[in-house]
């Protein structure tokens, strides 16, 4: 069976040039939704990919109807063939029910896998190249100038005792949870929950 799926970014763009498309091409059943690519949760794209049995063609117009990036893609393309379908893309001229198809889309992997062991590599080497000019890595420890103002000042309001916890926190400007670490910090020692 061949199923078309169809998918614009937004809700004022039209689906009709990928609909006619997949019609023409002969979908039995079509599938489209007006959500972002880089969403992950699109119903319709899960609904088409829980639907699919072995021999089933997902048809669409364009790989990037189907994902934004090259690595969402490939996992819906594993999807695809885990369930023993293939994969056509009208415009790309791709087709994985074909042994050049496959090929293609496979060199597409092995780029994307790649491409993120390059990524990697710059990275570890960027790391070691500053740990070696002596600087230190991570989150510095301590408070900042300003937080460590506010936490003076939480204190203060806090052993002053006029103020609740969710007053003080709205007043500095913080979360109840900042408050708690705040007066940890500072080695406070909590009275009853204010």
């Amino acid at each position: 069976m061949k199923i078309g799926y169809g998918r614009t970014s937004t809700a004022d763009q039209k689906l009709d040039l990928q609909i006619d498309a997949l019609e023409k091409y002969g979908c039995d059943q079509i599938y489209s939704e007006k959500k972002s690519g880089a969403i992950r949760n699109r119903p319709e794209l899960d609904k088409m990919l829980s639907s699919l049995r072995s021999g089933d063609e997902v048809v669409i117009w364009k790989l990037d109807r189907m994902a934004r990036s090259l690595q969402h893609l490939i996992e819906i393309v594993d999807i695809i063939q885990s369930k023993g379908a293939g994969l056509v893309s009208l415009q790309d001229n791709i087709n994985t029910t074909t042994a050049s198809g496959k090929l293609v889309f496979h060199m597409f992997g092995a780029l994307a896998e790649f491409e993120r062991s390059l990524i990697s590599e710059r990275t570890k080497a960027g790391l070691e190249a500053a740990k070696s000019r002596g600087r230190k890595l991570g989150r510095p420890f301590g408070l900042s100038k300003k937080a460590e103002e506010k936490s003076r000042l939480v204190q203060s309001y806090y052993e002053e005792g006029k103020l609740s916890v969710t007053e003080i926190c709205d007043v500095v400007g913080i979360s109840r949870r900042t408050f708690y670490n705040y007066l940890k910090r500072r080695e406070v020692t909590l009275l009853s929950e204010s």
